[in-house]
């Protein structure tokens, strides 16, 4: 009963119950209603998005290289509570994680086929680059946002851990922070559901493409059951012994898996590529983030690929930021947002440039494409037939799937814990159990509302919540980065 007592993780979970019963008992008018808002949203707010991530990018890198990058977090003579390969490893799986297997073959195909914008870059270069953009810099500006406030008021003014702790000098109302956890709260859910209903969506279509049968929903809802079950467990666990240890598993195969692509294709032609559009997305960083002049895609493109994307990383970064922050005492901000911004980024480009280098190769030496890669859901497995030991390939991509998924859920309960626990380091595991449930519960509403029309699917379900519920969030980052700058400049303790 004492849980009824704690307002944040009542009023929290009673709105997403709420959101869970409208899904479930009027699924069909749920949809048309966030298809509604989420036009409107895109009309009035999609360039804001754009402007946002630059913003981060710029924000982030300002900090880093001033004054203000050396201050550590915790006491000065504190070191990295965790190693780099572990750090790296942890922040890359709940940061990133699955998305990477989803989009690994069909972004870069679909980008050289369909060209953004007319440049003169061969179309297989500026499909790369556009691939980094949208995985690149801005993604993880948005958790180093988070990561950076929150591993401030955390470790050096020993505050909460909760959102709401980073502006609590400036908002003191106790309304008005309790509601700002809240969203924090919601946001984190959704777009948690968000990449839950996308994996078991394709580990479904795996198991499809492997055993040449059609598992429909039921097979979805059963995977998602088995995903929260095993994240659960890791959650229980803690840090150190459940989610360091998959994540490090995760890390460590999927290395292997892209080892052995890059080692049985074009080692000349996947470096020569992974160069030139990684120099191209540096120098048209700016005006990509802009969509200026003749790096503007158009409308239709930018609402269904960018706007999208950037709406996706906000309503991860509230999670993923704090949890990078949790695992990253020791370490100097300059340390944790170059670290951020640079290490995951290119091993996303390596990995985009292997795969899709690999595959533009493929449909050159098939001499026509007829859009085999373009089913999100089974094109790596598609991709994988083309080589040696295709079966085990694809298993081994069916397992990191269920694995990373794993690794950001766990992630994900953790945190929310942490903010219903009163801000506790170390969450009571009553908190992870009541989470884990919850977030299920709203997994199979998403996965249902992806299903209600036979023109939709829950990459669409998914495009239209998220662009929606993003939206207070991404506004309340800017008065968040404003206040964090307000409290930089008050340091009493002055850096030498």
């Amino acid at each position: 009963m004492k849980h009824l007592k704690n307002p944040l993780l009542s009023v929290s979970i009673g709105i997403i119950l709420i959101f869970t019963l409208v899904v479930f008992f009027a699924t069909e008018a749920s949809y048309e209603a966030i298809e509604i808002a989420s036009m409107w949203v895109r009309n009035y707010f999609g360039f804001f998005y754009l402007y946002l991530g630059l913003g981060c990018v710029l924000f982030l890198l300002a900090i880093a290289f001033s004054p203000f990058g050396k201050i550590k977090l915790g006491k000065k003579d504190s070191q990295p509570e965790y190693s780099l390969w572990a750090w790296t490893a942890m922040l890359y799986s709940a940061g990133m994680g699955s998305g990477i297997l989803l989009r690994a073959v069909q972004e870069p195909v679909f980008m050289q086929q369909h060209p953004p914008y007319q440049s003169d870059l061969q179309p297989e270069i500026l499909a790369l680059e556009f691939t980094f953009y949208q995985w690149g810099f801005t993604a993880w500006a948005f958790y180093g946002l988070f990561a950076m406030v929150v591993g401030y008021a955390l470790f050096v003014r020993k505050k909460k851990v909760r959102v709401s702790s980073t502006i609590e000098d400036n908002i003191s109302y106790p309304v008005a922070k309790s509601g700002i956890d809240i969203m924090t709260i919601i946001t984190t859910v959704f777009g948690l559901i968000a990449a839950i209903g996308l994996g078991t969506t394709q580990i479904n279509g795996g198991l499809n493409h492997v055993f040449t049968t059609n598992f429909g929903v039921t097979t979805t809802l059963f995977l998602a059951v088995l995903i929260s079950a095993i994240a659960f467990y890791s959650a229980w666990q803690g840090v150190t012994k459940g989610i360091q240890i998959i994540s490090k598993v995760n890390i460590v195969i999927t290395t292997l898996l892209l080892l052995f692509v890059f080692l049985m294709s074009d080692i000349t032609g996947i470096l020569i590529a992974f160069g030139t559009a990684t120099l191209n997305y540096l120098i048209d960083f700016v005006p990509m983030s802009l969509a200026y002049g003749s790096y503007h895609p158009g409308m239709a493109f930018l609402t269904d690929w960018t706007f999208y994307y950037w709406a996706f990383w906000i309503a991860w970064a509230p999670f993923t930021g704090i949890f990078i922050a949790r695992i990253s005492k020791g370490r100097t901000l300059r340390q944790l947002l170059l670290g951020v911004l640079i290490i995951p980024s290119l091993g996303t480009f390596f990995w985009f440039s292997v795969f899709g280098t690999s595959a533009f190769e493929l449909i050159e030496s098939w001499g026509s494409y007829n859009n085999e890669f373009g089913n999100v859901f089974s094109s790596i497995f598609v991709f994988f037939g083309n080589y040696p030991i295709a079966t085990l390939l694809n298993f081994t991509t069916i397992f990191l799937l269920i694995s990373f998924l794993v690794t950001s859920v766990d992630s994900a309960v953790f945190v929310l814990s942490m903010f219903t626990d009163h801000g506790k380091k170390d969450p009571n595991k009553k908190h992870r159990l009541i989470w884990a449930v919850f977030i299920l519960m709203a997994t199979m509403s998403l996965l249902l509302l992806g299903n209600a029309k036979p023109n939709i699917d829950v990459l669409t379900a998914v495009q239209k919540l998220l662009i929606v519920t993003s939206l207070p969030f991404a506004l309340f980052m800017v008065y968040m980065a404003g206040a964090f700058v307000w409290e930089l400049m008050n340091r009493k303790e002055k850096l030498t």
